[in-house]
C-alpha cells in the first residue's frame, strides 16, 4: 500500500507547486496533472491541515508551500496525504496492537517491522527537492 493515488498526487502537485514562482489553485493543478478536481482538493486540504502547503486566498490565489521544498520529507508528504503513515505491509507497528490473535507466537513479525522501518528511514531523508530534481 506504501503509496497510493493519494500520495500519487500530492507529490506530483507539490512538485509543481515548487516550481512555480506564484500559487496555484486546485483548478490549474487538476488540469495540469488530469486530477480529479474534487480528489485533489481533498488531498490539497490534507496538505494544509498538516502544515505542508499554505492557502492563499482572492483571484491570484492558491497553495503555496509552507516551508522550502528541501526539508519537505517523502515521509511527511505522504503521512499527511494518506492521514496516516503509509505501510507496505497490513502488519502493526506494534505486537501489542496486531488485530491478529497470533500476534505473540507471529514469526515474521520482526522482519516485516524491521522492513517497515527501513522503509520510513530512507522516505524521512528523501526531500521533494530530492525527487522534484
Amino acid at each position: 500500500m506504501l503509496l497510493t493515488k493519494k500520495s500519487e498526487y500530492a507529490l506530483l502537485s507539490l512538485i509543481s507547486i515548487a516550481k512555480s514562482e506564484n500559487p496555484k489553485n486546485v483548478d490549474v493543478l487538476s488540469k495540469e496533472l488530469n486530477i480529479s478536481k474534487s480528489f485533489l482538493a481533498k488531498i490539497m486540504q490534507n496538505l494544509a491541515k498538516h502544515d505542508i502547503v499554505v492557502s492563499h486566498r482572492g483571484v491570484n490565489g492558491g497553495f503555496a508551500l509552507k516551508k522550502p521544498y528541501d526539508e519537505l520529507t517523502i515521509l511527511e508528504i505522504t503521512t499527511a496525504a494518506e492521514e496516516r503513515i503509509p505501510s507496505v505491509f497490513e502488519c502493526s507497528p506494534s505486537q501489542h496492537s496486531c488485530p491478529s490473535d497470533i500476534a505473540n507466537t507471529c514469526t515474521i513479525w520482526p522482519l516485516l517491522n524491521n522492513l517497515q522501518n527501513k522503509i520510513n528511514l530512507f522516505l524521512e531523508n528523501l526531500t521533494l527537492k530530492d525527487i522534484a530534481s
